[in-house]
């Protein structure tokens, strides 16, 4: 393989490394929704105050959790009008009721649907609010950490072009892979 092959190459792998890490980060930094079904207590988006069920995403500790986890759940009860330690704990034992048991099956996606509902339905319940109105409340600060996530990789990737780490083909190969979710999670 010539040497102008095997760079283009490693650059390309770099590419979908650091893709593949902003995506997984990304995931981890909007929180994530637990389920009851028992293949996955967690989806990767957005739904604030929660982890998956393996306790971490995307390297970060628990610190760094607990701190991302905090503010979720403040910007939840600030969309709700209620009381942020309310939220916080309802957040927590619905964590609680819907551990798994057993790690998912490999290659297995849970059913986003089912599990919004289930935390929609629960947290309603818990706080004594509509469940139309968590559930918009929910959707809202998912879309919101999407968007985030979004201009954080597209900041990141323009950088790399610029210092001559990525070419722009490059960049818009993560860029597309992400949002197509491929990689890290995006396009969802």
């Amino acid at each position: 393989m010539s040497r102008t092959k095997r760079i283009t190459l490693a650059i390309s792998a770099g590419a979908l490394a650091l893709g593949a890490g902003l995506g997984v980060t990304g995931m981890a930094s909007a929180a994530s929704t637990p389920t009851p079904t028992p293949s996955s207590s967690a989806s990767a988006d957005a739904t604030p105050g929660t982890t998956d069920g393996h306790g971490m995403r995307g390297g970060h500790g628990p610190g760094r959790r607990g701190e991302h986890g905090g503010a979720q759940a403040a910007a939840l009860a600030a969309k709700l009008g209620v009381d942020e330690a309310k939220v916080t704990e309802a957040l927590q034992a619905f964590r609680e009721a819907n551990k798994p048991t057993t790690p998912p099956a490999e290659g297995t996606k849970p059913d986003r649907a089912a599990m919004d509902a289930a935390l929609a339905k629960s947290l309603a319940a818990s706080l004594g609010i509509d469940e139309a109105k968590v559930t918009t409340a929910l959707e809202e600060l998912r879309t919101a950490a999407q968007t985030d996530r979004a201009a954080e990789l597209k900041t990141r990737l323009d950088k790399a072009v610029t210092d001559g780490t990525l070419t722009q083909g490059e960049a818009d190969a993560v860029t597309k892979a992400v949002e197509k979710g491929v990689i890290g999670g995006g396009g969802r």
